[in-house]
């Protein structure tokens, strides 16, 4: 017996895939400020900001990768290797990255990591310096490389529309 996947991504994985789209919209936001206003006083703020958001979009991409799992069968098909791959190394991407950013925040000494004031991970009371070479490795590079592929992954998306074959529909939940 043979059935047929649906053309569109059900509603669940839709508000999540918005949901992480918003948090990448802060997290690039803080980001720009700091480059922006680099060397005023109170760009030091933004980091509570960042790192907020960022600890917030990692529980949506967890929740998000947990119910891709549990509902495979009822997602559209992927349009081909390149697809799987690139999808694959953004998941792979979005958990890496924030994932390091804790491990630095834990060996950094500096203190616990603080979700808009409120604790959520105790910090090491002393430097580890492996944890903090890590993090100031590659968190911000790795930061960099998965925005340059949600980037591709956007242009894709217009790629595909320019080409007649519109896949937008199946994030937004109905044909354009």
């Amino acid at each position: 017996m043979t059935t047929t996947r649906p053309q569109t991504y059900d509603t669940v994985s839709r508000a999540l895939h918005w949901l992480t789209v918003l948090g990448f919209i802060g997290i690039l936001t803080t980001i720009a400020i700091w480059t922006i206003y680099d060397g005023e006083e109170w760009v030091g703020a933004l980091f509570g900001v960042h790192k907020s958001i960022g600890f917030i979009t990692l529980l949506v991409i967890i929740v998000r990768i947990v119910w891709a799992l549990l509902n495979a069968s009822k997602r559209p098909a992927a349009d081909s290797f390149a697809a799987k791959a690139g999808h694959l190394a953004l998941y792979v991407l979005m958990l890496a990255v924030p994932v390091i950013g804790m491990i630095r925040q834990y060996g950094s000494g500096r203190g616990p990591l603080k979700v808009f004031g409120v604790q959520v991970m105790q910090g090491s009371p002393e430097k580890i310096e492996w944890m903090a070479n890590l993090g100031n490795m590659a968190h911000g590079k790795l930061g960099w490389l998965l925005f340059a592929l949600v980037a591709g992954h956007i242009a894709m998306v217009v790629v595909h529309r320019i080409q007649g074959h519109d896949v937008l529909y199946r994030m937004i939940g109905r044909r354009s």
